[in-house]
């Protein structure tokens, strides 16, 4: 399986470059993983795609203001710094840029000097170990010295740090968004709990390593970059209940959906737990929990096509990016929402 498979034509000017002002107004195109089908509806009418007894599962995870920007102590140039993964309480895996002389002992300056840095270590794949030096509480410092770490694509400024964030955020730690939630408001989501949806929640904290490009031909030969996630035992509770009920299990989210596959894999019981997960989910892999799926449109040859790819076909979902394409839908992280389901079930029900 070559990742050229994956390709396809994607003009400049449907990458969204700001949300919409209001976050349910994006539209929904909706995919038969079975059939191919495709329907074009707007995410406010989500629900009609619902029903009782439905497991909606988010990832609560709250993106930081981990992109730095300061200089180098001993020449005064500007560096930046992206958290990616925090060790302990001062030391941080992080991206220097520029980072090729960015060797141990080389120290950096933020905010004035109420924040300083320096490097401890630099790893096998060119990140760097990085250890904090401040005064007060770490959240409160980051706050002030950072800023939102948006997607290489995205070149206008976020006015609203709030816009990065999904309505139901609470776990701090992420460097990006898990962006199929930024569709969702809190009264949507009260809609969805009155219609007898449960919802569950796990934490992936999302790391810059979801924008990297797959570099290698063979997909196969492609390594994961590793996340950190919780599954905890309100969640374990609810999805073990539905899946013996034979209830749908819905993931909002590529992240949420790497949950709950690393978590079946490994136990097919879904006992709680947490660690890192580096799982590749590409065709051909057999979903063990995740019956349907909300998501953004994602680029070209990335790994996240690659596992909407596993669950509806390769041939149906770049037939439904080309339609989008076509109907000049908004794609990446700011743009709209695509639901990856089963029309069969609603049709049953008389629905349409």
């Amino acid at each position: 399986m070559k990742t050229s498979d994956f390709y396809y034509d994607l003009p400049e000017d449907l990458i969204a470059q700001h949300p919409l002002e209001e976050r349910s107004a994006s539209r929904l195109m909706v995919l038969d993983k079975n059939t191919g089908e495709i329907l074009h509806r707007h995410f406010s009418e989500i629900t009609g795609f619902l029903k009782s007894g439905d497991v909606l599962v988010i990832n609560n995870t709250r993106v930081i203001p981990a992109r730095l920007l300061g200089v180098r102590s001993d020449t005064g140039s500007a560096v930046e710094i992206l958290l990616l993964k925090r060790l302990d309480d001062r030391r941080w895996e992080t991206i220097v840029r520029p980072g090729k002389k960015v060797r141990p002992g080389r120290r950096f300056t933020f905010i004035e000097g109420e924040l300083e840095a320096e490097c401890e270590e630099v790893l096998e794949d060119g990140n760097r170990i990085v250890r904090f030096d401040y005064e007060g509480i770490w959240e409160e410092v980051l706050d002030r010295a950072g800023t939102m770490p948006l997607p290489p694509y995205i070149h206008e400024q976020l006015q609203d740090r709030e816009r990065y964030q999904t309505v139901y955020s609470k776990i701090e730690g992420s460097a990006a968004a898990p962006t199929a939630g930024l569709h969702f408001t809190e009264k949507l989501l009260s809609d969805i709990r009155a219609m007898g949806v449960e919802i569950a929640e796990v934490t992936l904290h999302v790391g810059l390593g979801t924008f990297r490009p797959v570099k290698v031909d063979d997909v196969e030969e492609h390594e994961m970059h590793s996340e950190w996630y919780s599954f905890d035992k309100t969640a374990s509770d609810i999805i073990r209940k539905a899946r013996s009920e034979g209830r749908r299990i819905i993931s909002v989210g590529t992240t949420s959906t790497r949950v709950l596959e690393t978590v079946a894999s490994s136990d097919p019981e879904m006992m709680p737990r947490s660690g890192n997960t580096k799982i590749f989910i590409y065709p051909g892999y057999e979903f063990k929990c995740v019956d349907s799926l909300i998501t953004n449109f994602h680029l070209p040859e990335s790994t996240l096509i690659m596992l909407v790819s596993a669950l509806a076909g390769k041939e149906h979902v770049l037939h439904a990016y080309e339609e989008a394409v076509k109907e000049q839908y908004r794609f990446f992280s700011f743009g709209d929402a695509m639901f990856i389901t089963d029309l069969k079930i609603k049709r049953d029900q008389g629905d349409f």
